[in-house]
């Protein structure tokens, strides 16, 4: 039988974060109250009108881990929940994703975080 190829990856969005299933039984998950920076960028192959065959959402966590979304896999769901980060520009997100490159391009970063409160001794 001869139907669809598995694809290389599953994408799912949800309230509490994204996470990509990758064929090999792999997982990135993220969850959006962690993600501290998204960046742009593009894989080294090129189709022939020069664009990269994909171009990577890359979510991060303070600690540099994170989820990579492949652009192809983004929904309306996945942009409307980037909205919500602070300050997010979908507009420089979509200008950073029609020139990508191989090189990744910050568009976004979490404010800093607030300092921590201070130890405070009680009676």
């Amino acid at each position: 039988m001869h139907g669809n190829p598995v694809p290389d990856t599953y994408v799912y969005v949800t309230e509490e974060g994204v996470t990509r299933h990758y064929a090999d039984g792999s997982v990135e998950a993220l969850a959006w109250e962690d993600v501290v920076e998204v960046r742009v960028g593009g894989h080294e192959r090129r189709e022939p009108s020069g664009q990269p065959d994909d171009v990577f959402i890359v979510l991060l966590d303070r600690a540099g881990e994170g989820c990579v979304v492949p652009h192809s896999a983004t929904d309306a769901s996945f942009l409307a929940r980037l909205r919500y980060l602070p300050d997010f520009d979908l507009d420089r997100l979509s200008t950073a994703v029609a020139g990508a490159h191989a090189d990744y391009v910050v568009v976004w970063r979490s404010p800093e975080p607030p300092s921590p409160l201070p130890d405070l001794e009680y009676d």
